[in-house]
């Protein structure tokens, strides 16, 4: 059994004669191992958002209503689950926000665990945007090409 998952994509039968059209479908090979980081690090970083700032180090002793900032992270779960190449496609570009707030608190904070708990939200960001870029790449490759032919 192969690792590999095919998307329908519609691209030509024919490699040396490519006609891109509805009526030559053929399929894309997509990388699930990334889909699987993509989902463990976005889950992985939605409870480390949540724990940040109730239990480990807030800002606000006792919890702070920045714990909201986690909210964001909940919609993109169930598309990056089940590999939907949009939902891949927006929350790599959400994920941009997190990697952001993570490298402003690495550099600024004053506390050495909220150092270490930016840091670990910046890396896990990382991992999350280059594992969704990944994962999209191949299908946007035939996207591009079916759009250059004009069909």
């Amino acid at each position: 059994m192969s690792i590999f998952v095919s998307a329908p994509v519609i691209a030509s039968p024919d490699p040396e004669n490519p006609v891109y059209s509805v009526n030559h479908p053929m399929t894309v090979t997509l990388n699930p191992v990334y889909r699987y980081i993509c989902f463990a690090s976005l889950l992985a970083l939605l409870l480390l958002c949540v724990l940040w700032e109730l239990v480990l180090d807030p800002l606000v002793p006792g919890g702070s209503i920045y714990v909201l900032k986690a909210l964001p992270l909940i919609f993109p779960l169930y598309g990056v689950y089940k590999g939907n190449l949009y939902t891949m496609q927006w929350s790599s570009m959400l994920v941009l926000l997190y990697m952001m707030e993570g490298t402003v608190r690495w550099y600024s904070d004053l506390s050495a665990t909220s150092m270490y708990l930016a840091m670990a939200e910046t890396l896990l960001s990382l991992v999350i945007f280059v594992s969704a870029i990944l994962y999209v790449r191949p299908a946007k490759k035939v996207a591009r090409a079916t759009k250059k032919q004009g069909k």
